[in-house]
């Protein structure tokens, strides 16, 4: 039985996998205050966030942080399915610096100094897609 995990996908999976696991591990026992900034930010950009308690919210995302990052890593998790995760995730990071007030110059796409941690996700759009359209393309 063949895995459905190419080699020359091994790279970009572990780097993205590696990195937001650990960002969700790290969020997993966050404390009230840091709870309350990452739920505070993600409703500006995404008002129906609201509706969930700031503790709820970031159990939530570091869930879906550990999940992802698990799927990247898993060579039994088929590359499309863990490309198109990644996409969609890093699409609502993205979310947040095209919507967010001061983390782009005014009229650019360029990050101020606020911006570039969140615009810097841009790379795992890149991989995301990378990956899912090699797959779909592939003719393997």
């Amino acid at each position: 039985m063949r895995l459905p995990t190419k080699w020359r996908h091994v790279p970009q999976r572990v780097a993205a996998g590696a990195f937001i696991l650990n960002s969700g591990i790290g969020k997993w026992s966050a404390d009230e205050e840091t709870a309350k900034q990452l739920h505070g930010f993600a409703t500006g950009t995404y008002p129906f966030l609201a509706k969930l308690k700031p503790e709820d919210f970031v159990k939530l995302l570091a869930g879906t942080e550990i999940a992802l990052g698990t799927a990247l890593l898993l060579p039994f998790v088929p590359t499309v399915v863990a490309g198109a995760g990644l996409t969609a995730f890093s699409g609502g990071l993205l979310g947040l610096y095209a919507r967010t007030p001061g983390m782009r110059k005014e009229g650019t796409p360029l990050p101020t100094q606020q911006g570039i941690p969140l615009a810097k996700d841009v790379w795992m759009a890149g991989i995301g897609l990378g990956l899912v359209i090699d797959e779909l393309t592939d003719s393997d």
